[in-house]
């Protein structure tokens, strides 16, 4: 496969799975406004954690709920923007067309018809949720067909790549929230506003349910921690993550005979992370733990894109 379709695939999913990130941050800070209405800071950390908070202040004095949701949904001049992303993955898709099955073109291009359409208009706060809600459909209805039509081969292993290396960005980010939310709060880990907003990241990465069923007891941050970090059932978990990232690749270098750099560098970075634990993340300090996963996953989709040679 030339350099320049693997590419196109790897960052189509990307965007795809951005978009559907962007819109599951921005869900987190609503339930966070909604748990404590009268402090500020919420938005700013969903700014923060997506790293745009550079960005949003070149036009806009102060972090209003209103002003960071249109950034992050409609802005063309925010590139990690709900509807940039889908953008995006469109784009890349028409590139990589003939790559693709006709249900997976036919699912991005309407996918990207009907954002454009619903994000055409500032969307008012009552209208909020539903639109959220229907920005992660659409992230859902492409995966879908990527997964109920494509061959499993090195097209379908450098789709999923995109998407997992995204994901494990983001779930890291959206546990960041948390963070950079209750850092200046007199509020105690363990009180019932604590659990409250971790029940509300939970919500924002549909893991509620999923938790339930493992915990069944009272709900608290360790607990939670550990399941959105290590569980490896959980799609959404750091751990299922890195696993997938690392068996596309283990497939991509059977596939052509031969290993790379990121191949190691995702070894050394899963068992760095399996071999630790919960009550070793917090003794660390969790935001610490989280800022590393995330910088590992940018260095790992670079060493990729190096060398796959997305660029040629």
């Amino acid at each position: 496969m030339l350099g320049s379709t693997a590419g196109g695939l790897f960052w189509m999913f990307r965007h795809l799975e951005r978009s559907e990130n962007t819109a599951r941050l921005i869900e987190a800070g609503l339930r966070m406004t909604l748990t404590r209405p009268h402090v500020n800071d919420e938005w700013r950390s969903v700014l923060i954690t997506t790293g745009t908070e550079a960005l949003f202040k070149q036009n806009h004095d102060a972090a209003d709920g209103d002003a960071v949701v249109d950034f992050l949904l409609r802005d063309p001049n925010n590139p990690s923007s709900v509807m940039s992303s889908i953008n995006e993955a469109r784009t890349n898709a028409r590139v990589v067309r003939a790559a693709l099955t006709r249900e997976v073109w036919e699912a991005t291009n309407e996918s990207w018809i009907s954002l454009k359409a619903l994000l055409a208009e500032p969307v008012a706060r009552r209208d909020l949720p539903q639109v959220l809600s229907h920005v992660r459909h659409e992230s859902a209805y492409v995966r879908g067909a990527l997964t109920g039509t494509m061959m499993r081969n090195d097209i379908y292993d450098f789709c999923r790549l995109g998407t997992f290396i995204e994901r494990a960005d983001n779930t890291a980010r959206i546990l960041d929230v948390k963070y950079h939310v209750l850092l200046p709060s007199s509020q105690p880990v363990g009180s019932r506003l604590d659990n409250v907003q971790w029940d509300n990241i939970l919500r924002s990465i549909s893991a509620q349910r999923a938790y339930r069923w493992r915990n069944p007891g009272e709900m608290n941050a360790h607990d939670i921690a550990e399941f959105v970090i290590f569980d490896a059932r959980m799609p959404r978990s750091l751990v299922f993550c890195f696993q997938e990232i690392f068996e596309k690749l283990d497939f991509l270098a059977a596939a052509y005979g031969e290993r790379h750099p990121c191949h190691d560098r995702v070894s050394e970075l899963q068992s760095r992370v399996m071999s630790q634990d919960i009550t070793k993340v917090f003794e660390v300090g969790l935001h610490e733990f989280l800022v590393e996963c995330i910088r590992e996953t940018a260095v790992v989709a670079k060493m990729i894109e190096a060398d796959y040679r997305f660029t040629g």
